[in-house]
């Protein structure tokens, strides 16, 4: 039977004398490339000009790859930068707070070594703890009570201005109710012009002032200091200065920090002896010499 001839495969051949003349070629250029002459060397470089310039379309995809790749390079360098940036930036809130707070306390103590109070009254210094709930808004719990000699009644200062009044006492914590709760009612003065008033709290940060004698001689800026009528507080405790609200009334901008309540001074005052005979203010003397005046007066 003949062979048909129609069916013969040249596929292999083919392929390995295509892959023989590449080995060649490729050995060809190698060695080329490797031998060390002038000429070959102008050769090489003729080939170069001739050929590299034409192959931009085949190094356009490589370009862009490497352009991409240093682009993500970049990015998330820039990435980390901002994420370092903002971790500097938290770290200089943080700073910034703790300057913040160290000027308040700076500006706390030098208004301090102003104060002057009087030299009979003692206090005893008690820690700020979490209010556990009461009838009254604005109340704090200290952790003072009994068993260091608190007495209900007694003023409490934050170390500048008043901040309450002793109200309820156990034997390791008492109740400081706030003067801005709407249950406090606080008799005081206002300086330079003297009028007599009533601070009433009425939950609110700066409270109203009530039954004013003669509003036109107050001014805003005022120092409102307690007047120790009643005997519940001492005469002469900062209260804070006078301000006028949106509406005209005239309100106490506290002097007490109300936000940062972290100790509190309880003033030890066992109220003022009533004055019975004048002869005891006067003096002995004093009233000898003013008693023969008053004589001659009388007759």
């Amino acid at each position: 039977m003949a062979k048909d001839s129609t069916n013969v495969d040249y596929t292999g051949p083919l392929r390995r004398l295509v892959l023989a003349v590449l080995v060649l070629l490729l050995t060809g250029t190698f060695l080329l490339w490797r031998i060390d002459s002038p000429r070959v060397e102008r050769f090489r470089a003729q080939v170069t000009d001739q050929i590299v310039p034409n192959l931009d379309w085949a190094m356009a995809p490589i370009t862009g790859t490497i352009n991409l790749a240093r682009d993500f390079q970049s990015y998330r360098r820039i990435v980390e930068q901002n994420s370092e940036l903002r971790r500097e930036l938290r770290q200089m809130q943080s700073w910034k707070e703790a300057a913040l707070q160290l000027e308040q306390e700076n500006a706390r103590l030098l208004d301090l070594n102003n104060v002057r109070l009087d030299p009979r009254l003692t206090y005893i210094t008690g820690v700020v703890l979490a209010d556990s709930g009461s009838p009254f808004r604005q109340s704090v719990l200290l952790n003072v009570g009994a068993r260091d000699g608190i007495v209900e009644g007694w003023a409490t200062m934050d170390g500048i201005g008043l901040v309450g009044r002793i109200s309820g006492v156990a034997q390791n914590t008492s109740r400081v109710i706030m003067v801005t709760d709407a249950s406090s009612r606080i008799p005081a003065v206002i300086q330079p012009s003297g009028q007599r008033a009533i601070v009433a709290g009425d939950n609110s940060a700066a409270p109203p002032i009530d039954f004013l004698e003669n509003p036109d001689l107050v001014r805003p800026g005022d120092r409102v200091v307690t007047s120790g009528d009643g005997g519940v507080f001492p005469a002469g405790l900062l209260m804070g200065q006078v301000a006028a609200d949106p509406g005209g009334r005239l309100r106490v901008r506290l002097a007490a920090d109300y936000e940062r309540l972290e100790f509190l001074r309880v003033l030890r005052h066992y109220g003022t002896e009533p004055v019975s005979d004048t002869t005891d203010v006067l003096g002995g003397s004093t009233a000898a010499q003013l008693t023969p005046e008053l004589t001659e007066v009388t007759e």
